[in-house]
């Protein structure tokens, strides 16, 4: 099993006051940022990305967003980059390179050999359609989002796997010369791993093309549905999928003490935490779903939510109204609201602060000590299987001690744990079995990915976790 830290390295010290009345971590102004903070920050990530690798993770896992404090890796392939300099096995995960937004499809392959050389083999590169509010910060037009993501991926691989030089004429990207010296240190290319959050159309895109998908801490019902539907594709495309075939990140924080942890763990709330990443009109800007894609969202995203993407906003962007996590609604703009002193910002805290418990019981976050948050990643493991599986480090502002002593009681602890538990339940990982290496039999049944008697013993959104 591929065992992964994550961290959206995000700016812990903006005003959380700030994030609230704006509703959204994106659009927060950057006068709020410091440089020499944000230079402290840097390396101290860079610092627990080595870590990690210290105590035991097989991998660091990286991703990009923009114009935001929750996540700084604005420029993530500059933090590959450097990681792959400092550190000595662990592998880089870079989930990922949004690329409807990239301009210079050949330029990214470029960069992502280097990383592969330097390195010496140990990318992982995976690819996103990038979160809605990408697209503004980047001025791509989202009605093209899935067009420019297909496009510029088949041009990265004709980068890596096509002699040149060649002409490439597509429909969003022109090159009369594409000849690349700098191509991948790993043959024929660098394994890839897509990751989403529901949609339907990237899992079957993935499964078409034997990438493993890896599952942003989505429900587990929601995800065992998307495993499934990938499972169907998998068959028909003439292949078995497997636990090689699935990833899947759950958020985390670890302390020496229950008390410790779930004081700390608080954090992962912060501002309003994942559901607030951004509003509804940044997350799903016009034409960057389908109206079928929005419809399936909002039945089977959480309360909890994840890039900005919950049961509740995503209802707010279909109705059009306007409405803040976690309080009543009111025809009201809820912003004008807070500005003019009819709801205060303690009173939006209170009410973020509220789902904490759900939160947890959900699993959407797992907090505790090692011996409490072992039988619940246990259950997910037994749930999904999945062969890759990342551990998110919660957000907010937790100290540099806190954050290197949840890694450090993960390392110890957790980590041994999950690979017993792992090899309890036959799961192996996309380096221990080449996704989509096992033929299917046209006309039988394809093994089962999930364990739905397990399924049954996992809590919903609404019930406490029974372990």
């Amino acid at each position: 099993m591929h065992l992964m830290y994550f961290t959206e390295r995000p700016y812990r010290d903006v005003p959380e006051e700030e994030v609230i009345r704006n509703r959204s971590f994106f659009g927060v102004p950057n006068r709020f940022y410091d440089p020499e903070v944000g230079a402290r920050l840097y390396n101290e990530y860079l610092d627990e990305a080595c870590y990690a690798e210290e105590v035991g993770f097989d991998g660091i896992m990286l991703n990009e967003h923009h114009g935001t404090p929750f996540c700084m890796g604005a420029v993530m392939n500059v933090e590959a980059a450097i990681l792959a300099r400092i550190t000595k096995k662990a592998r880089i995960v870079l989930l990922g390179n949004p690329l409807p937004v990239v301009k210079n499809p050949v330029r990214l392959a470029e960069e992502l050999a280097e990383i592969d050389l330097i390195s010496k083999g140990r990318l992982v590169p995976g690819w996103v359609r990038g979160a809605g509010s990408e697209q503004i910060f980047n001025q791509a037009n989202p009605a093209y989002n899935r067009e420019y993501f297909n496009e510029a991926h088949d041009l990265v691989m004709a980068c890596w796997t096509r002699p040149g030089p060649f002409r490439w004429e597509g429909k969003h990207f022109n090159f009369r010369y594409v000849n690349p010296w700098v191509l991948p240190y790993q043959k024929p290319r660098p394994p890839i791993w897509i990751p989403g959050v529901i949609s339907a159309e990237t899992v079957v895109w993935c499964a078409k093309h034997r990438y493993p998908y890896v599952g942003l801490g989505t429900a587990l019902q929601s995800t065992v549905e998307l495993w499934n539907l990938y499972g169907q594709t998998a068959a028909e495309e003439g292949y078995q999928a497997g636990t090689e075939n699935f990833g899947y990140l759950q958020q985390i924080h670890l302390a020496e003490t229950e008390e410790q942890a779930q004081e700390q763990g608080k954090a992962a709330l912060f501002g309003g935490g994942a559901a607030n990443f951004s509003r509804p009109e940044w997350t799903l800007p016009p034409g960057y779903n389908s109206k079928e894609a929005t419809r399936r969202l909002a039945r089977q995203a959480t309360d909890y939510g994840f890039l900005g993407i919950t049961s509740e906003k995503l209802k707010e962007s279909q109705s059009g109204e306007v409405r803040h996590i976690g309080l009543p609604r009111d025809k009201k703009d809820t912003r004008a609201r807070l500005r003019s002193g009819q709801i205060s910002i303690e009173e939006a805290k209170r009410k973020i602060y509220g789902n904490y418990q759900k939160a947890q019981d959900g699993l959407q976050i797992i907090i505790g000590t090692p011996k409490t948050v072992i039988p619940k990643l246990k259950l997910i493991m037994e749930v999904l299987r999945p062969g890759i599986l990342g551990l998110f480090q919660a957000q907010g502002p937790l100290t540099t001690e806190q954050r290197l002593t949840s890694i450090r009681l993960m390392g110890q602890e957790v980590l041994p744990a999950m690979r017993e538990i792992a090899r309890g339940l036959g799961i192996v990982d996309p380096f221990e079995r080449e996704p989509g290496s096992r033929p299917h039999i046209s006309g039988t049944s394809y093994e089962p990915l999930v364990d739905l008697e397990a399924l049954k013993r996992a809590p919903t959104r609404d019930e406490s976790v029974r372990v």
